[in-house]
């Protein structure tokens, strides 16, 4: 509603949705159809049920007004649409968006050239136990944490809260250091090596090859620490800092 009210100025944003709907559902689509209800605080701060949506669909919402106001999101959208069908066509205008993006969020050169070839292992990673039997998405998250487990003595929910990465969305590898995507890469090419040579087929299979690749990167961590005399094991991330709050005497 308040989407609604913001791009349409309507007097009544309620009747608005319901003509939207209305005439959606005449297009082959309706609008709202996932849009649970949560329970958010009014105006007056009490809780009452009201309709939600995730990013695609109040993207879809935003697409069905015809609203001046709703134009730069459309266009937005159009552009983003465009430039996902040149990275299908070409990879690399592709990575060196992702590049781009890092570096507007102010990641060294250094660190991004790790993290876009960590990106190129993981996925020859998935490919393979893509074509192993590995559909299910609980299953590449638990052959993920048996690696990073093995290489860390953490799972990825557990590494994340180690350093502090509260919000669902936070990528752990946008906050690892330089040693721990080294690390990283290891584990999963080691993984995806051993899976090709063993044969691994199936979700146990791949699950052991999964340990053993993890193993690899952990004696590794281990002789680096060993000689370091410290470990490399680091709470560091890329949060933004917070800013200090000054308070009246």
């Amino acid at each position: 509603m308040d989407i609604i009210e913001v791009l349409t100025d309507s007097v009544n944003p309620t009747d608005y949705l319901k003509k939207l709907r209305k005439r959606d559902l005449g297009l082959g689509s309706y609008i709202g159809t996932n849009c649970p209800q949560i329970d958010m605080p009014t105006n007056a701060g009490k809780l009452r049920n009201t309709l939600a949506g995730n990013t695609k669909d109040i993207f879809r919402i935003i697409q069905s007004i015809p609203s001046p106001k709703a134009e730069s999101f459309k266009l937005w959208l159009a552009q983003v649409g465009y430039e996902r069908i040149e990275e299908i066509e070409n990879p690399e205008i592709g990575q060196d968006r992702i590049k781009e993006y890092y570096e507007l969020k102010g990641y060294p050169k250094e660190w991004i050239d790790k993290r876009l070839r960590g990106i190129a292992i993981r996925q020859e990673l998935t490919d393979e136990w893509k074509n192993r039997d590995i559909k299910i998405e609980q299953e590449f998250a638990i052959l993920t944490n048996e690696i990073s487990k093995a290489t860390f003595g953490k799972t990825v929910g557990e590494y994340k809260e180690f350093k502090q990465l509260q919000k669902k969305n936070h990528n752990l590898r946008d906050h690892m250091t330089d040693w721990e995507l080294i690390l990283t890469m290891i584990g999963e090419k080691a993984t995806t090596d051993i899976t090709k040579e063993t044969n691994s087929q199936g979700f146990e299979e791949c699950k052991t090859s999964a340990s053993k690749g993890g193993n690899i990167a952990k004696r590794t961590r281990e002789d680096i620490e060993q000689n370091l005399g410290k470990s490399i094991i680091s709470k560091e991330n890329f949060l933004p800092k917070q800013k200090k709050k000054k308070k009246l005497e």
